[in-house]
């Protein structure tokens, strides 16, 4: 059983990383199968060392990559033919000799994720790629700004509408109380003048008023 290390990178082991992924490269295989072979060499995850070299090392080797890919080119054009980059008046990309260390790894089940690598290089060469990412997500920043200063214009027009609101109900009880204070003072009026004006009818049908 092995170890997978989570300790820091140290310069060896980027230099053994970037050798390892641009043979890949170079002889036609791919970079998850060069993060598998570093691993196996370091003691680490295949998934360590596709993120190591996608977040850190690959922008230091662009003109090696190039120069790996354009020998896998020509390789596949004359197999029969070893090519070499300073016959072909290529400078290649200066690559340091490695020295590894020898590490006794600990013990401990290894975890490999090798679909989750395919897919994480995937989405970052995507990202890499997209020449209006910067642009899109500038606007959608503009976008979020706009709909923020939205929010606080609806949040101040429904804080006026609930102060008017309260506002109108409050007058609106105070003219009921005033109307219902009217007609009670009409319904006494009218009890007392009936009871001040007493009426009779005459024998001709008519109605007159009767003294106290």
């Amino acid at each position: 059983m092995s170890t997978t290390r989570q300790d820091a990178w140290t310069q060896d082991e980027d230099l053994l990383l970037a050798e390892v992924v641009l043979r890949h490269i170079r002889e036609g295989g791919t970079q998850l199968q060069a993060f598998e072979e570093v691993g196996k060499r370091l003691s680490r995850t295949a998934a360590a060392c596709g993120f190591r070299w996608n977040s850190s090392i690959r922008k230091l080797y662009k003109s090696g990559i190039e120069l790996a890919k354009k020998q896998r080119k020509d390789a596949k054009r004359s197999p029969n033919v070893k090519h070499d980059a300073n016959n072909q008046g290529i400078e290649p990309a200066y690559i340091p000799p490695v020295k590894t260390k020898e590490i006794s790894p600990p013990v401990l089940k290894e975890v490999t994720f090798e679909d989750l690598i395919g897919y994480l290089n995937k989405l970052y060469d995507r990202a890499q790629n997209s020449t209006d990412y910067q642009e899109s997500l500038s606007l959608y920043e503009q976008k979020m700004k706009v709909l923020e200063q939205k929010i606080q214009d609806i949040t101040a027009e429904n804080d006026r509408l609930s102060k008017a609101l309260y506002e109108m109900e409050h007058d609106y009880k105070a003219l009921i109380e005033i109307m219902e204070r009217a007609r009670k003072m009409v319904v006494l009026k009218e009890e007392e003048f009936a009871q001040k004006v007493r009426f009779q009818m005459d024998r001709n049908g008519n109605l007159e008023k009767l003294d106290k």
